[in-house]
C-alpha cells in the first residue's frame, strides 16, 4: 500500500461518492493532496487482511512466497525458487521453521515490531509528500484500469527534511497518476537527481542516478494495494559499497478474517501451498 501524507494534516480524506455527486472534479494541487491524504490513511488501516503471492526477484535470486496478513504481522511461507519448486531439503527446512515460529511466539512479535518500525518510516515520508514537492498538472492518460491524471514533480525548494527519512525527496524528481474517481495513487516514480548524504555524509550515500517505481491497483472490493514495486540504486553504507537492484510483484490478494492470528496463518499457508 503506496499510503500518503494525511490530508495534508489534519483535512480528512473524503472518497468519491459515486453517481449521485455532483461535486466539480478536482484539479491540480487538490487532487493531489486528496489522493494522497487517502494513501496516508490507507497505510494505517490494518482492518482489512490479505493473503497473497509475492514474486521478488533480483539479479542473484528469484524467490515465490505466500503472504497471509494478521493481527500479529505478516507471515511468509517460501514456495519455489529461480523458476523451480522447492527440493524435499528446502521444503523441510521451510516446515521446519514455520514449526519453530509456532514454538516460540518472541520470533513474530519481533517481526510485527520489525514491521511496525517499516510503517512508521514510511508514514514520515508519505506525510511529506504533499510540501516536498512542486506538483504541476502533466495531463490525462490512460492508466492500467482507466483514465488517470499525471503529474510531474520536483524538489520543493522551500522544504526542509525534518529527518533522514525523508531527506531523500530533496533531490527527487518524477510523475505521479492518480485516479480522479477514487482519488487514489496508480503510479509513482522518482528519479535522483543528485547524491543524498545521511548523517553528514558519515552513513551513507545514494548516487544520482537511482529510481523507483509503486503501481497500485484495486485487488477488489475497493481495497487498494501495490501490486508492483521496482527499485534501482547503489550508494555507500558506512564504508561499503550497495547495490540495491529489486522487484516485487504482489498477485492474488484474498481476504482473511480479521483478527487472525499468526498460528492460523501458517495453517492457511500450509493448506494452500
Amino acid at each position: 500500500m503506496l499510503s500518503a501524507a494525511a490530508s495534508v494534516p489534519g483535512q480528512s480524506a473524503q472518497p468519491a461518492s459515486g453517481a449521485g455527486n455532483r461535486q466539480p472534479p478536482l484539479q491540480g494541487q487538490t487532487l493531489v493532496n486528496r489522493a494522497l491524504s487517502n494513501e496516508y490513511n490507507a497505510a494505517q488501516d490494518a482492518s482489512h487482511p490479505m493473503r497473497y503471492e509475492l514474486v521478488k526477484t533480483s539479479p542473484r535470486l528469484a524467490a515465490i512466497k505466500k503472504i497471509c496478513e494478521t493481527k500479529d504481522g505478516d507471515v511468509a511461507r517460501l514456495i519455489q525458487l529461480n523458476g523451480k519448486p522447492l527440493s524435499p531439503a528446502d521444503e523441510e527446512q521451510e516446515e521446519a521453521r514455520l514449526t519453530e515460529l509456532l514454538s516460540d511466539p518472541g520470533k513474530q512479535r519481533r517481526r510485527k515490531q520489525s514491521e511496525s518500525d517499516d510503517t512508521g518510516r514510511v508514514l514520515k515520508v508519505l506525510r511529506a509528500l504533499p510540501t516536498a514537492f512542486v506538483y504541476q498538472d502533466a495531463g490525462a492518460a490512460d492508466g492500467p484500469t482507466g483514465k488517470v491524471e499525471k503529474f510531474a514533480f520536483k524538489p520543493n525548494p522551500g522544504f526542509v527534511s525534518p529527518d533522514l527519512e525523508t531527506q531523500v525527496l530533496t533531490q527527487m524528481a518524477g510523475e505521479i497518476w492518480i485516479d480522479p474517481v477514487h482519488l487514489r495513487v496508480v503510479r509513482l516514480e522518482g528519479h535522483l537527481q543528485q547524491d543524498v548524504d545521511f548523517g553528514w555524509g558519515i552513513l551513507g550515500r545514494l548516487n544520482k542516478g537511482g529510481w523507483i517505481v509503486i503501481q497500485q491497483a484495486d485487488v477488489g472490493g475497493g481495497q487498494w494495494r501495490t501490486v508492483h514495486f521496482e527499485m534501482k540504486m547503489s550508494g555507500r553504507v558506512v564504508w561499503k559499497t550497495r547495490v540495491f537492484d529489486t522487484a516485487e510483484d504482489e498477485t492474488g490478494y484474498e481476504p482473511v478474517p480479521v483478527g487472525v492470528g499468526y498460528q492460523k496463518a501458517i495453517e492457511i499457508l500450509r493448506a494452500n501451498p
